[in-house]
């Protein structure tokens, strides 16, 4: 019971609020405008990763932040989204300023109650033929399909595996395989001694059909899942996080390999780095690219909405990996 009790106190602290912590935007702004402060960092390597850019990204709107997942669409182009329920589409030029900067929130199914669950996005997969985008949420245990425009839930999937998970110990990643496989990390459901649970889709995890596979992943100590994206050697790469007293966030990249996934089966990975204690911040957010034969990892950071916390974003490249 104390394993669990500490990590709930200090999302607590974290999260907030607290008597001497503040929370940002006490004035209602809806401007559609964001900007990008580089962040001032010496590049070098921290295990397999390469620091190449970062940025600090603020907006007077009172709904930017939280970010708990990215997608990078090219040139420049995110999709952000958080666990607020709203997304943020901009363009980060080379020159580092932002543009087509677009604040607003996700589509709900019709007649959805106006409850937190319903907006507490945690992780997603943006599909870069169709456009179309499948977020999961963790408040409520469900993966929702979004159309291309952005406008509409086409499909949602009620599924028991993933009902059987806590409403805030729920789905936390997603990755979508090369071979048509959703995979889902639940962010610490360990309702046994192998490990927390995933669950492996071969169909539209959006879409009622069958039953997925269960496997459980063991992090061995790294902490707890907060973002997943895949490898273009059709590896996953895993984001961690690790909550403590000194440092307060710790995030810890580790590779795992689809090919051990069975079901029933316990899976490990093999950690590759750690984010440097320089830019150690909430880390919930990771989309990996390919930029001139280099394999980029983006990472941003959920500021939970706290006056001290940052939405960073990280540009880093992937070296040395170990191999298959």
């Amino acid at each position: 019971m104390m394993r669990r009790l500490l990590p709930a106190a200090l999302i607590f602290l974290t999260i907030g609020p607290m008597p001497w912590t503040g929370f940002r935007y006490p004035v209602v702004d809806h401007s559609q405008t964001a900007t990008a402060r580089p962040l001032v960092y010496p590049a070098g390597d921290t295990g397999s990763l390469r620091f190449v850019a970062g940025w600090r990204l603020t907006s007077r709107n009172s709904l930017f932040g939280g970010f708990s997942a990215v997608a990078y669409r090219g040139d420049g182009r995110f999709l952000l989204i958080g666990d607020n329920g709203q997304m943020t589409r901009l363009t980060l030029g080379a020159d580092g300023l932002v543009s087509d900067v677009a604040i607003r929130p996700l589509p709900t199914p019709p007649r959805s109650p106006k409850r937190k669950a319903f907006t507490d996005a945690e992780a997603l997969v943006l599909d870069p033929a169709t456009g179309k985008l499948w977020v999961a949420l963790e408040g409520i245990n469900q993966v929702w399909r979004i159309d291309a425009a952005m406008t509409r839930v086409e499909s949602r999937r009620r599924s028991p595996a993933l009902y059987a998970w806590p409403a805030n110990r729920g789905p936390e990643a997603m990755v979508r395989l090369k071979d048509g496989r959703t995979i889902l990390f639940s962010e610490g459901e360990d309702r046994n001694d192998f490990g927390t649970e995933g669950l492996v889709y071969t169909d539209d995890p959006a879409v009622p059909g069958k039953p997925p596979l269960l496997f459980y992943y063991d992090a061995a100590g790294k902490g707890q899942v907060s973002d997943a994206a895949p490898l273009p050697d059709g590896r996953i790469l895993l984001v961690h996080r690790k909550l403590g007293l000194d440092p307060l966030f710790t995030t810890t990249l580790a590779i795992v390999d689809p090919a051990d996934i069975r079901r029933g089966a316990v899976v490990r990975s093999i950690a590759i780095g750690q984010v440097p204690e320089a830019l150690r911040e909430n880390y919930e957010g990771a989309a990996v690219t390919v930029e001139g034969g280099k394999t980029i990892l983006w990472l941003v950071a959920d500021d939970n909405f706290n006056s001290w916390q940052r939405s960073l974003l990280l540009k880093f490249e992937l070296v040395d990996l170990p191999d298959k």
